[in-house]
């Protein structure tokens, strides 16, 4: 859905702009998005596969096998695999709009993953799995969102606040137990905390009195902002990964050809027999 080719072929053919986006974070983070043709693109039932990587659901796994070249800045390799395991796998869809013309689907918003990916990233601990899906554009519905998924200590909080483009608003709040039971829940305020490198406003929710902060920068473009963020949560002070997304940034024109400097398209690819 960020893919600046999709945008310029009109949004006409999703199948022929597929992407695995890997990001890695530290001194030798890299960051992996490549916007390849149809040709790229194999559906089956339990497996999918992008050009050289896949994702393959094992009954009890996410397996994804990593096989791309990272974005300038730093060109080369990144390969490994991560595997995701869910403490329990949800059958919750969010609808993010009234019409239904974006959902969200918290999939495992507590799992277990490990994380074996060159160059230096080797690693087990806690994750999670969710998705969006839509039948428009992010930036012809919504101005404005923030997301978060916090960890407890007996479940998961995920919020989701946003500004869409008729004025209204969505401030959702849900709670994930352990057997995977999702309940809406009311959240704390919506408390805004310092902006990112570029800028972007960001907020989540906390109780009141308590000002969230970054614990460690993630992602930091013009448009997006990805990091961790400690907030406390009815009393318990807990730190998770928290996004903020501008798409009045995102839907300018001077911000795609930046984009697709880091997003390369390769249209061509031929599966190995």
């Amino acid at each position: 859905m960020f893919s600046p080719w999709y945008a310029w072929a009109g949004r006409t053919s999703p199948q022929n702009h597929v992407c695995l986006n890997v990001a890695t974070y530290g001194p030798s983070g890299r960051f992996t998005m490549t916007d390849r043709g149809r040709a790229a693109l194999r559906q089956e039932d339990h497996r999918l596969t992008i050009g050289p990587s896949s994702m393959t659901w094992t009954g009890r796994e996410l397996v994804v096998e990593v096989n791309e070249i990272g974005a300038l800045p730093k060109v080369g390799p990144v390969r490994g695999t991560i595997t995701l395991t869910p403490q329990a796998v949800t059958s919750t869809e969010v609808l993010l709009t009234p019409d239904g013309r974006h959902t969200w689907r918290p999939f495992a918003p507590t799992a277990r993953i490990k994380v074996d990916i060159s160059p230096g990233h080797r690693w087990e601990g806690h994750g999670y799995f969710d998705a969006n899906a839509g039948q428009a554009a992010l930036e012809a519905d919504f101005s404005f969102w923030t997301w978060g998924r916090f960890p407890m200590k007996d479940r998961a909080l995920c919020f989701y606040d946003a500004t869409r483009r008729d004025g209204s608003t969505l401030a959702l709040g849900v709670e994930v137990l352990a057997d995977g039971t999702v309940n809406q829940i009311d959240p704390p305020p919506l408390t805004p905390f310092k902006p990112s490198g570029w800028r972007v406003h960001r907020e989540t929710r906390a109780d009141p009195g308590f000002t969230p902060r970054q614990a460690a920068p993630m992602l930091d473009a013009p448009f997006y902002s990805r990091s961790q963020v400690t907030t406390r949560l009815f009393g318990e002070e807990t730190t998770g990964v928290h996004e903020a997304l501008d798409l009045d940034r995102f839907r300018s024109p001077w911000l795609k050809p930046m984009i697709a400097v880091r997003v390369p398209r390769r249209a061509g690819w031929k599966q190995a027999v």
